[in-house]
């Protein structure tokens, strides 16, 4: 581990701006998974469908490409993908250029869940984002004593 970065001097307003944008991060976090609960979904079970909707834009997505993107294991990404095929929102297919691969895809109710909770979080990040951007800003822009 380097350990030069921690001798770096840090300000009042460093350890403000950080304080705010952890506090802003939180706050549409919450709001996420609030949103996600109502929609009858866990939140991972949300970021899954983001997820999937979000890579199926490259191409076709596998379990470990969803994993990977989740930060979660294999197996725990297994059975994710299996509660969400089981309430109809994902279905798996076999890839017929290699069947040894499983690939993913929304179904219209998954599709369906998703356009409305990424609605409601555009409409949100609209709001909140601006706060978002100046914690940021300042946290990036102005440079330490």
């Amino acid at each position: 581990m380097d350990t030069t970065m921690f001798d770096e001097e840090l300000s009042d307003m460093d350890y403000q701006a950080l304080s705010e944008f952890r506090y802003e991060i939180r706050r549409f976090m919450r709001f996420s998974e609030e949103s996600a609960r109502a929609a009858g979904l866990e939140p991972q079970q949300h970021q899954l469908l983001l997820a999937l909707k979000g890579l199926s834009m490259q191409g076709n997505v596998t379990i470990s490409a969803l994993a990977e993107r989740l930060q979660l294991r294999h197996h725990s990404t297994v059975e994710l993908l299996d509660r969400m095929a089981e309430h109809g929102f994902v279905q798996r297919t076999r890839d017929t250029a290699d069947q040894r691969r499983v690939l993913i895809t929304l179904t219209t109710a998954g599709e369906t869940v998703l356009r409305h909770l990424s609605l409601l979080h555009r409409t949100e990040l609209r709001s909140a984002g601006p706060a978002l951007v100046r914690t940021l800003e300042a946290l990036t822009d102005h440079p330490t004593p």
